[in-house]
């Protein structure tokens, strides 16, 4: 995969998703402690964590797929 965002890209992109996983992690967290309770909640702490796990990659390999597909996107 070729470099397509620059150092601008890269950086928001690794810290939305260093955010979304701290979110998800603090979500499991609820979860486990029954503060929060459902299947739908673990779907989307789940969803939240690969996503931002996706995101981290996007940032440290610079590389990000809507460029890849043709997407512009402003940052």
């Amino acid at each position: 995969m070729q470099c397509n965002i620059d150092a601008r890209g890269r950086s928001v992109r690794l810290v939305a998703g260093l955010v979304t996983a701290a979110v998800s992690i603090l979500l499991i967290a609820l979860l486990l402690m029954n503060l929060v309770q459902g299947m739908a909640w673990w779907i989307v702490a789940i969803a939240a964590g690969l996503g931002g796990a996706f995101q981290i990659y996007e940032g440290w390999a610079g590389w990000c797929v809507l460029r890849a597909m043709g997407w512009r996107t402003p940052i």
